[in-house]
């Protein structure tokens, strides 16, 4: 004997089922379950917001079903995508097919719900001459669902107004932005703006001592080694003259030395400040 048919083998699926009882289904939604089970739904398409399947009741001809559930706006899945790009885990989740146990909880920051709410969020049909809603082929369907949410939590959002592709999308976009912030705050703290009127409007000033410097005494006194850091470097990638760059600049060196001493003359003993 074969096993029998389970739905609900996850726990979204089975959450999707539990949603729908809440409403006061339940009764209704054990008809359509053997009717599941059977297999006599023959085709289920998911689009977002919309389901479409047909399904084979006791006439020869099968039964057509709709479903539409209320899906998010665009400002609705900037919200939650926002609050789901704080988590890094649920991308990855999602991309190995699980959907994130505290998924829910990222839906209620945004004010809105993955599942719908109430029984006004969706909207049925069925060809059948029933009149109970949701009749046995509707309910069936149902089942068919939960258990397309088992093999992939994608349709869930699809069904909410979100493909696969713009839902993976959306968190890898605010996870860089998120990214770049953060960045752009490490450096700002490790760098910080410098304290004081802005340099823009200090520039005819911008040679002025200040009063900080006005205390700062300079004792000039000649280099041990005439042009010893050019010596040591030795010449530049681009010096392209015939003579070392040390004879030719050893000259300006020396001119600048003597306009120190003259600029801030003071005892050569005492070193420098």
């Amino acid at each position: 004997m074969a096993p029998k048919r389970g739905f609900g083998a996850t726990w979204w699926g089975r959450r999707w089922l539990e949603v729908l009882e809440s409403f006061g289904w339940d009764t209704r939604l054990r008809r359509g379950r053997a009717y599941a089970r059977a297999g006599n739904v023959l085709e289920i398409d998911i689009k977002p917001g919309v389901v479409s399947a047909r399904v084979q009741g006791s006439r020869p001809r099968p039964y057509r079903v709709s479903i539409e559930v209320k899906t998010l706006s665009d400002r609705e899945w900037e919200r939650v995508t926002g609050i789901m790009a704080g988590r890094a885990v649920f991308a990855a989740l999602l991309l190995a097919g699980e959907m994130p146990r505290d998924i829910e909880e990222a839906f209620r920051q945004a004010g809105l719900s993955l599942f719908p709410r109430s029984a006004g969020d969706i909207r049925t049909d069925c060809s059948c001459p029933d009149w109970a809603n949701p009749c046995k082929h509707i309910a069936a369907v149902y089942y068919l669902l939960g258990e397309k949410f088992d093999e992939d939590p994608f349709f869930l959002f699809l069904l909410r107004g979100r493909t696969r592709e713009q839902l993976i999308s959306a968190l890898r976009e605010k996870r860089a932005a998120r990214a770049e912030q953060e960045q752009g705050e490490e450096i700002a703290q490790a760098f910080p703006e410098p304290a004081g009127p802005p340099l823009e409007g200090q520039l005819d000033r911008f040679w002025d001592e200040g009063e900080e410097l006005a205390g700062l005494r300079f004792w000039p006194v000649p280099p041990e080694v005439e042009a010893g850091l050019l010596k040591t470097l030795g010449p530049p990638p681009f010096w392209k003259g015939k003579e070392p760059p040390e004879v030719v600049l050893a000259g300006i060196y020396r001119l600048i030395s003597r306009r120190a001493q003259e600029e801030w003359p003071g005892d050569s003993d005492r070193g420098t400040g």
